[in-house]
C-alpha cells in the first residue's frame, strides 16, 4: 500500500525505513531541507533504556519548586498565558503518584527494552554507524543524600530486570577516568551498563538514506498544513505544495502533531518541552567522558560523540518558541566545565535547542486512531532516540495488519479517552 510518513525526525525516518522494507510505497514529507534538522539534530546522544522513566513521580512537585529556585536550574517556566501548557501541567501533576509512576514506567520500559533489541538487530543487519558507544550511562551524585536516596530507583530497576551498579567514588573513576581530576565534586554514582550513546543526527541521515535505497521517496521542503477526512478515514494531506494522498498516514511530527489532530476532534496531550545542548570539540581525549555522565544535581547529560562532547539538559516550558537563552548556555557550560574541565574547548561550543514532544505521563503515543488509516508515533519526550527503532518496528507491524512483538496496552491514544 502507499504510506505517507509525516515528519523526518528520527522516528519518521526510522519508520520509513521499516515500512519500505515491508514493500510499501513510502513517501516521507519533511518541511526542512533534510532529515533530523529539528529535535533530532543535537540531542544529548543517549540511547538509554535503563533511564526510561516518566518525569511525573512521587515528590516531583516539591523538587520542581527547588529546581526553579536554583541558580543553574534544570526547570524553567516562561510565564505566558497558554491553556495548553496549564492543562498539560495539571495532567502531569495527576500522574505524580506512586501507583501512576509505576504504571507509566512499566509502559516506557517495555517499549525501550524492545527498541534496544531492535537497534541491536538493525546494527547487525546493516552495519550502520553513528559514533556509537556501548559503555553505559553513569548517573553521578554530588551529595551523600542523593546517593543514599536511590533505594526506590534500584528497587524499580530490580523489578524490571534492568542491570545496574551502585558505585563509590573510586568505582565511578574506574569507568570514567577523567573524573579522577575532579574527585572532590562527587561521592558516587549509579551505572546502567546496558545503555548506549550515539549521534542521533548521523543515525537519522543514514537510516533515511537506507530507506531511500529501499524505494522510499523523501520529499523535503514540504510543509504539512492540514489533514482531510470524510468523517471515517483520512482522505488526504494539504501541504504548501498541493494535496497528497495515500492509503495510510503516519503522523510523526513531534510536538506539532496535536495541531493537525485538533481540527479532527482528536485531543492529543503532547506539549513542547524545550531542551538545550552545546557541542564542544574535544581537545584532551583523556579529560573527556568515555560515555554518558548524567549530573543528577543539574539534570544535565555529558556525552562523548566521536571527537565531540555533547552536553544536554534543561526542561523549559515556553510554548513553541526556539529562542536561545544565554542562562541555559551558562548552565551547560558550568556542568561540563566543572566535571570535565580539560576535555574540550568551551570557546568553540555550538549552542542549540529543540522541542521535545512530552506527554503528561511520559509514555509516547503509538498506533491507530479512531480514523483507521491514521497512525500516531509521537510523545516520546527525551526518549525519541532511545525508542526510535522499536517504535518504527511496531508501526510497521500495525500498518501491515500484524500484531506487534510487544503488548500495546497503555501505549496508544486510547489511554486518554
Amino acid at each position: 500500500m502507499k504510506v505517507l510518513v509525516l515528519g523526518g525526525g528520527v522516528i519518521g525516518a526510522s519508520a520509513a525505513y521499516e515500512l519500505a522494507g515491508e514493500g510499501h510505497q513510502v513517501v516521507l514529507v519533511e518541511r526542512q531541507p533534510g532529515v533530523a534538522l529539528e529535535t533530532s539534530f543535537a540531542n544529548a546522544g543517549e540511547v538509554s533504556p535503563g533511564y526510561s522513566a516518566p518525569w511525573a513521580g512521587p515528590g516531583v512537585p516539591l523538587k520542581a519548586v527547588k529546581w526553579l529556585l536554583m541558580h543553574h536550574r534544570p526547570l524553567v517556566i516562561r510565564p505566558h498565558f497558554d491553556w495548553h501548557m496549564v492543562s498539560w501541567v495539571l495532567a502531569m501533576l495527576r500522574n505524580c503518584t506512586a501507583a501512576r509512576y509505576e504504571l507509566n514506567k512499566s509502559r516506557m520500559v517495555r517499549l525501550a527494552q524492545y527498541s534496544r533489541d531492535c537497534m541491536v538487530a538493525l546494527r547487525a543487519a546493516t552495519g550502520i554507524q553513528y559514533d556509537e558507544r556501548m559503555q553505559g550511562t553513569l548517573q553521578l551524585f554530588r551529595t551523600q543524600q542523593q546517593l543514599d536516596g536511590i533505594a526506590s530507583d534500584t528497587a524499580i530497576l530490580d523489578r524490571y530486570g534492568v542491570p545496574y551498579e551502585v558505585l563509590s567514588r573510586a568505582g565511578c573513576i574506574q569507568h570514567e577516568p577523567a573524573l579522577s581530576r575532579v574527585r572532590s565534586k562527587f561521592v558516587g554514582g549509579l551505572r546502567l551498563p546496558g545503555d548506549e550513546t550515539g549521534d542521533c543526527f548521523k543515525f537519522t541521515k543514514r537510516i533515511a538514506e537506507m530507506a531511500a535505497a529501499r524505494g522510499a521517496n523523501l520529499r523535503f521542503g514540504v510543509t504539512v498544513q492540514s489533514l482531510l477526512t470524510d468523517g471515517k478515514r483520512v482522505t488526504g494531506v494539504v501541504t504548501d505544495q498541493g494535496r497528497l494522498q495515500a492509503d495510510a498516514y503516519l503522523l510523526a511530527l513531534g510536538s506539532h502533531s496535536p495541531k493537525l489532530l485538533a481540527p479532527l476532534g482528536i485531543s492529543l496531550p503532547v506539549y513542547p518541552v524545550k531542551g538545550y545542548s552545546i557541542t564542544v570539540p574535544i581537545t584532551d581525549a583523556g579529560g573527556a567522558p568515555e560515555s554518558t555522565v548524567m549530573d543528577e544535581t543539574h539534570k544535565v547529560a555529558v556525552t562523548r560523540l566521536g571527537d565531540r562532547i555533547r552536553v544536554g539538559g534543561t526542561a523549559e516550558l515556553a510554548g513553541y518558541t526556539l529562542q536561545l537563552h544565554e542562562a541555559r548556555r551558562r548552565t551547560l557550560m558550568h556542568v561540563v566545565g566543572d566535571l570535565f574541565p580539560d576535555g574540550g574547548d568551551l570557546g568553540r561550543a555550538e549552542f542549540w535547542c529543540g522541542l521535545r514532544p512530552m506527554t503528561p505521563d511520559g509514555t509516547p503515543v503509538l498506533g491507530s486512531t479512531e480514523l483507521p488509516n491514521l497512525y500516531l508515533a509521537t510523545g516520546h519526550g527525551t526518549l525519541g532516540w532511545t525508542m526510535a527503532a522499536g517504535t518504527a518496528r511496531v508501526l510497521a507491524d500495525l500498518i501491515a495488519g500484524r500484531p506487534p512483538a510487544i503488548d500495546m496496552a497503555g501505549l496508544t491514544i486510547d489511554r486518554y479517552r
